[in-house]
């Protein structure tokens, strides 16, 4: 099945909801923000077929806290660029969206048992506006960002999903952004094919999550030493944790850009809905 096809029976599944979806997408490169590729054309379709919200909660893999979860209270939140060695089209890039004070800080009540706080410093970051800018190109949907807390344990992530959950019945988009597989020491900027082990922890994620075992997902142990060549650093997994904890039974899930990029990163994104 197509994309097109398979945004179309999204569409469809859509009319006879009146919550919002549940997304997760692997951004991969800041370049794609800028470029007309597979990818932002996809994230484009996609923008095409989702409702608009009424807000849009975004958890990127790109704002890292430790010990909290901070909440982005900004009535009109800055775009971060943060990256560098790029070119500076990408630093001239804008995502003017508001921001949603009242009900981050609603959020930040809701999550007091995960050590929530509002923050005023934080902004948009390029996991979030890399692909809010074709989602939704008009940046006019308020936007706020939640961190991760790197010493959570993955189950804790999980369960942050589940919290936010709610949210998807007034109007909000709950949004991840990260990379199913995402190592930067094993990328292959010359072209070539993707690592064995990128492919095994990626078919691994998109079996579990099919079959609704989140549970296995986020066990480390049973994740193994796959889980540490796929992820050096566990934060761009996180993001996918959440989005799958904000799923329940009556949702289906749908799998777009299940493609290894650079070798060792996959942009396997995928909808609850």
């Amino acid at each position: 099945m197509s994309i097109s096809q398979q945004l179309q029976k999204l569409k469809d599944g859509l009319k006879a909801s009146d919550r919002m979806p549940v997304v997760f997408l692997g951004p991969g490169s800041p370049l794609n923000a800028i470029e007309d590729n597979a990818y932002s054309r996809s994230w484009a379709a996609l923008g095409r077929t989702l409702p608009r919200p009424q807000a849009i909660l975004v958890v990127s893999a790109h704002w890292m806290t430790r010990g909290s979860t901070l909440v982005n209270v900004q009535a009109r939140p800055g775009t971060i660029h943060d990256f560098y060695g790029f070119p500076q089209e990408l630093f001239e890039q804008q995502y003017p969206a508001p921001g949603a004070p009242e009900l981050a800080s609603e959020v930040v009540t809701l999550l007091a048992s995960h050590h929530a706080e509002g923050d005023d410093t934080w902004g948009l970051d390029h996991g979030a506006w890399s692909v809010l800018k074709f989602l939704y190109p008009g940046a006019d949907v308020p936007v706020f960002q939640l961190s991760i807390d790197m010493a959570a344990d993955l189950p804790q992530h999980v369960e942050i999903g589940r919290v936010l959950a709610e949210l998807r019945h007034r109007g909000v988009l709950i949004l991840g952004s990260g990379n199913v597989v995402h190592n930067l020491r094993a990328v292959r900027w010359g072209g070539g094919g993707a690592h064995d082990w990128a492919e095994e922890f990626d078919t691994l994620f998109a079996e579990r999550l099919g079959a609704g075992d989140i549970a296995t997902l986020a066990d480390r142990a049973k994740l193994g030493k796959l889980l540490s060549v796929a992820h050096p650093s566990i934060d761009h997994y996180l993001p996918a944790l959440s989005v799958a904890g904000a799923s329940d039974e009556k949702d289906t899930l749908l799998f777009m850009n299940d493609s290894i990029d650079l070798g060792s990163i996959s942009m396997r994104s995928f909808i609850y809905y």
